[in-house]
């Protein structure tokens, strides 16, 4: 029974707090609120500074308006210029919400104020100069004798052109602020609450990208990626995927044996029909059609390919290809297909051992025992010799045991193969080229024993071999009905035999392997009649390294 162990609460919440969820949130919160919190300190600076200028500008519109009063301008000329000019003022002052509307004459004496009891006094501030002596209109922050203002300050002109006065309209500093921070209270709270939507925001991003990686946290799809990446390479298989666009997306170490270039070239980003131009994938792109074990051509090679869509969404999106060497699918079927063979030779042989056995116990229990005896010797050192025959002339143990097994088979199918006594394989053999020459020698030695022959004639296969120079020359030598002349020159083409459809592949094998370690099969006339297949290798592409004869 397998239990599933429960992960503690600390624990989920510290996977929780440094996941990915949680950091994207902070990261896309913490962005936000900086940006709230810079934006909202600018905005509230300029709009802090726009109020004061409005007030400013607002506050000597005022004074402005106050100082063209031809009452007050006349009122300087009375005896008693603060009767007239207090209550307009005030009414001002009352009528424009401003804190204080101030009159004064030129030496700055108070002919209005929001307190009676400072009427006649000096007004406070410093600040009348240039209205009183130089007649300008301004805008000035100064502490008053009710506190810190905003003040327009305007001259006030007789109808002589004469400066008789000034007019200060101010709004307390305090007042001001207040309302200011009023207004970005109200800012504020909008901040706040577009922040708070803003990490929603970001919560519900967060979620839905966590969904849309399948819950993984970065690491994890680096991780499975690289692990995907190893399994592709690893395939023997080659697989290509293209995009909608027909352009590579993926070619696995598999797929490179057989694209133009090897592995010396990248072919992702390439063009699909000028890579492989009989891949046939623009047509899965096209009709969205999976295609299964279709055979075609690549470069040289038949391979046989699956070709499947990738289909998103109900839209084709790309395509995958897996193909695999057709020869290599016929050479493991042939090397089953040779198991079942000696399979079927040791039952034989089991049969014929069997009579022979019965043989002996008959000449046993008649009392032949000196028949029985010399019977026994013959049998043995018939076997006897054929193996040391085998093991002395070729040193690899593999294709020793591969010669002897074709000779025990062929002999229990009624074919004599006769080994040229001048035979002799001494090179010490590398991994691939034993493999190379296991499929070489197995190949002719078939080939010759399945020739077709008229049935008067007895099968006979000759068989010589030699690695002396700097190649290893296998002959093959049947008495068949050789080669028809019209077939010579398609007798190493794949698909062409003459025992029957469904063949034709040894050879094309064999062709192909000789060419590759350096050398070429060739057909020649047989001694005396059918045919003589020559292989020709090169030692030094299939020796060990190292090795030597």
């Amino acid at each position: 029974m397998i239990r599933s162990r429960a992960v503690p609460l600390s624990e989920l919440s510290r996977r929780w707090l440094l996941g990915f969820r949680a950091q994207m949130i902070l990261l896309v919160g913490s962005l936000l609120v900086l940006m709230l919190g810079i934006q909202g300190a600018y905005l509230s600076q300029r709009y802090a500074t726009l109020m004061e200028d409005q007030i400013g500008q607002r506050a000597l519109n005022v004074a402005r308006t106050l100082a063209a009063n031809r009452l007050l301008i006349d009122a300087f000329g009375q005896p008693d210029p603060a009767a007239i000019i207090q209550p307009i003022a005030e009414r001002v002052r009352v009528q424009t919400g401003a804190n204080f509307v101030v009159v004064g004459n030129r030496d700055s004496i108070r002919y209005s104020h929001p307190l009676p009891d400072r009427l006649g006094q000096r007004m406070v501030g410093e600040d009348n100069d240039p209205a009183l002596l130089r007649g300008e209109e301004y805008v000035s922050r100064a502490t008053g004798s009710l506190g810190p203002s905003i003040r327009g300050k305007v001259p006030v002109w007789d109808e002589a052109g004469e400066i008789v006065g000034v007019v200060s309209v101010g709004f307390l500093a305090s007042e001001i602020q207040d309302r200011i921070a009023g207004d970005l209270r109200s800012n504020l709270l909008l901040m706040l609450g577009t922040a708070g939507v803003g990490l929603l925001g970001a919560v519900a991003i967060a979620n839905r990208f966590k969904r849309a990686i399948l819950g993984l946290e970065p690491q994890e799809i680096a991780r499975r990626l690289k692990e995907k990446e190893a399994i592709l390479q690893s395939i023997h298989e080659g697989i290509v995927a293209v995009n909608a666009q027909g352009r590579i997306t993926l070619a696995n170490a598999g797929a490179r044996r057989f694209l133009p270039g090897g592995d010396a070239e990248d072919p992702v980003g390439r063009d699909i029909l000028e890579t492989l131009p009989h891949s046939r994938l623009h047509e899965v792109l096209q009709t969205g059609e999976a295609q299964y074990d279709r055979e075609t051509w690549v470069g040289e090679q038949l391979v046989v390919v699956n070709r499947v869509p990738i289909i998103v969404n109900g839209q084709v999106e790309g395509a995958v290809a897996t193909f695999r060497s057709r020869m290599e699918i016929l050479e493991l079927s042939r090397s089953l297909a040779e198991v079942r063979q000696l399979a079927d030779g040791l039952r034989e042989q089991a049969h014929e051992f069997s009579n022979k056995l019965h043989t002996l116990a008959g000449l046993l229990q008649l009392g032949q025992v000196q028949e029985a005896i010399q019977m026994i010797g013959e049998e043995t050192q018939l076997e006897q010799a054929r193996l040391t025959l085998l093991q002395s002339r070729v040193r690899d143990p593999a294709l020793c045991g591969l010669l002897a097994g074709k000779l025990m088979r062929a002999a229990a199918r009624g074919v004599i193969i006769e080994v040229d006594e001048g035979s002799a394989l001494q090179t010490e053999l590398s991994a691939q080229g034993r493999e190379a020459l296991l499929s070489i020698v197995g190949n002719l030695i078939d080939n010759a024993c399945e020739a077709p022959r008229p049935s008067e004639r007895a099968p006979v296969v000759r068989l010589s071999f030699t690695d002396v120079g700097e190649d290893i020359v296998i002959e093959v030598d049947d008495n068949g009905c050789g080669v028809q002349a019209q077939q010579v020159a398609q007798v190493f083409e794949r698909g062409t035999s003459t025992k029957g459809s469904g063949r034709g592949i040894g050879l094309a094998l064999v062709r192909q392997l000789c060419r590759e370690y350096g050398g070429d099969v060739t057909l020649e006339p047989g001694q005396t009649v059918g045919a003589c297949f020559v292989a020709v290798v090169s030692k030094q592409r299939v020796a060990l390294a190292g090795g030597g004869t």
